[in-house]
């Protein structure tokens, strides 16, 4: 999965201050609306080069979603996320943390009885 789309804390700190013309020191709100509009920005861009591909290098819409995908994957589910744990352990790629088996554990505690 890609990284989340988060701007530096002095990116926002020199926003906030050319904003406001004094220097600020952001907040909590703050910091979470700069990285939302950092990633709706990163998000519309990929749009438009998605948009690019269809029409100027002829690609089809699977391709294009395709790139998205890979661009911005979905996260693991809790079963997939238990399910590759358990697959690095039994084949010794790893040994079981308790991040690891806490991860099992919510897996077996969201079935139904």
């Amino acid at each position: 999965m890609t990284d989340p789309i988060i701007p530096p804390p002095e990116l926002a700190q020199q926003w906030m201050t050319e904003f406001y013309g004094t220097p600020i020191v952001p907040g909590e709100a703050c910091t979470d609306l700069a990285a939302r509009a950092a990633q709706w920005g990163a998000d519309q861009e990929l749009i438009a080069c998605g948009n690019y591909l269809k029409q100027c290098a002829a690609w089809e819409e699977e391709d294009v979603i395709e790139f998205y995908n890979y661009r911005r994957p979905k996260p693991l589910s809790l079963k997939e996320q238990a399910l590759a744990v358990l697959t690095q352990y039994m084949t010794g790629e790893t040994i079981l943390t308790n991040d690891s088996v806490d991860t099992i554990r919510r897996a077996l505690e969201a079935l139904n009885d």
